[in-house]
């Protein structure tokens, strides 16, 4: 969908900063809204979402159990 987002769990990625799920989650609204940076009357809809997608990420990553490569 969104090409400019990396895949963020291992083996991928070792380190994942909060930086790196934002920048995801900023990404991610700016497809789905289709604005790069939103209008003043529609800021805090575009910044609640990409909050939301942050912490959703970062709850997603936190639970994914990664099998071992053999």
């Amino acid at each position: 969908m969104c090409r400019s987002i990396k895949t963020l769990r291992p083996p991928y990625t070792e380190e994942v900063t909060e930086a790196d799920v934002r920048a995801a989650a900023l990404q991610f609204v700016r497809k789905i809204s289709g604005f790069r940076a939103p209008a003043a009357h529609n800021a805090e809809a575009f910044d609640r979402a990409v909050e939301m997608i942050t912490k959703a990420s970062e709850e997603l990553l936190d639970s994914l159990q990664i099998r071992g490569s053999r």
